[in-house]
């Protein structure tokens, strides 16, 4: 009997027992909820938010996901784009993998962040490798969990950052035989983006990210007036809005608890940066739907990553190096509600060769989620500019 490699890719297929659902549903009925917020009855739209997470909204969620919510339709879309697994540095990273049957498909790496996971991208996999256009571009699309998110494995020691992320997910793709790709990410995955396209050119071809953070001390002098409210957006959020970002970096453990132990509290804890970072006029339910974002939500207590899924932050928050620099063509999308929004002015001094540029007049922290069809054209866009660029740069 042949004992298998520690290199091999393995099918994976993942059933949720039905002790584990009965667990949450028991856990969700009992739930201790506090008091109403204080905020005054006649708040209305993100007003109402001011204090977190509106007992209200938070109880027809959870009654939703307690009676009507289905967690196996969420496995079938899994397994209908398709699952892997395979062992990187001794740690199991899962991993959705689409090939396309077009002979022309460019090999994509998505990297998906916090407080998202795989769930960001199921809805968009299948446009992005099999379009309705025969013209469109078209892509072999992995997703894999990042290391401690969903399906993969949880760290057992330090170490596992964004750099040493990027390297696996070079040898990931490896793996699959795909010596040369392009990456995409926003979030966590913008910075792991990054990281590929700066230090593996050799096999990064080109990037495209929602997020590209500028290297520190730019001056605000030559800005627009628009570049100095992103700006300041930024500086805004930094300040007075990231505190979840500083208790995961400084003490994810002692957050883990809740995380691990409550799901009232899993979900209270994500649906505010939902609530937050999308761009609605009230609730996140405007452009997300309740499935989708439970389907998410499921997916950290089922497989108890909430204390794990935060050490992202112990090991890796503000640690970019601000040395590194971005050689391969870029395409950088900013969308006007995200969390950070860089000038293209800073953009230009970490990516070096930015072959498109584009800030659309509508969109938030998750587009894949908020609005998948406009998503995945800009994806295409971006990632098309990338490739004429290497083929201007080539001939």
């Amino acid at each position: 009997m042949t004992t298998p490699s520690s290199t091999d890719v393995h099918a994976f297929e993942f059933r949720a027992s039905d002790a584990d659902l009965d667990d949450l549903h028991s856990r969700l009925r009992a739930a201790r909820l506090p008091e109403s917020e204080t905020v005054s009855p006649s708040e209305s739209g993100r007003r109402r938010w001011s204090q977190g997470v509106p007992l209200a909204d938070l109880q027809e969620v959870v009654g939703y996901w307690r009676t009507g919510y289905d967690w196996h339709k969420f496995e079938d879309r899994l397994d209908a784009v398709g699952q892997f697994r395979t062992i990187i540095d001794g740690l199991g990273i899962h991993f959705m993998h689409c090939r396309s049957a077009r002979v022309d498909a460019v090999p994509l790496i998505m990297t998906h962040g916090w407080p998202g996971s795989i769930a960001e991208f199921v809805d968009v996999v299948d446009a992005l490798a099999n379009p309705d256009d025969p013209g469109a571009p078209v892509f072999h699309v992995v997703v894999p969990s990042l290391p401690g998110f969903g399906f993969s494995g949880r760290p057992s020691a330090t170490g596992w950052g964004t750099e040493k992320i990027a390297a696996a997910w070079v040898e990931l793709m490896q793996r699959l035989g795909y010596r040369k790709f392009l990456a995409h990410g926003g979030d966590w995955g913008g910075v792991v983006t990054t990281i590929l396209g700066g230090r593996f050119p050799e096999h990064v071809l080109g990037i495209h990210t929602t997020l590209a953070q500028a290297t520190p001390g730019m001056t605000t002098e030559g800005l627009t007036a628009d570049e100095r409210r992103w700006a300041e957006d930024t500086r805004d959020f930094r300040l007075h809005r990231s505190a979840y970002a500083k208790q995961q970096a400084t003490g994810p453990q002692t957050v883990g608890y809740s995380l691990v132990d409550s799901p009232v509290g899993l979900l209270a804890w994500i649906l505010d940066k939902f609530a937050e970072w999308t761009d609605t006029e009230d609730s996140p339910f405007e452009t997300i739907s309740r499935d989708r974002l439970l389907d998410n939500v499921t997916l950290y207590w089922l497989t108890r990553t909430g204390a794990s899924s935060a050490r992202i932050y112990y090991e890796s928050h503000d640690s970019l190096d601000p040395n590194l620099r971005v050689d391969v063509p870029a395409a950088i999308t900013t969308y006007p509600h995200d969390i950070e929004k860089t000038p293209r002015a800073w953009a230009r001094h970490r990516f070096r060769r930015i072959a498109r540029w584009h800030a659309p007049e509508s969109g938030g922290h998750f587009p894949s989620l908020e609005n998948p069809q406009g998503f995945v054209g800009d994806l295409r866009d971006g990632l098309a500019a990338v490739m004429a660029e290497i083929g201007t740069r080539s001939t």
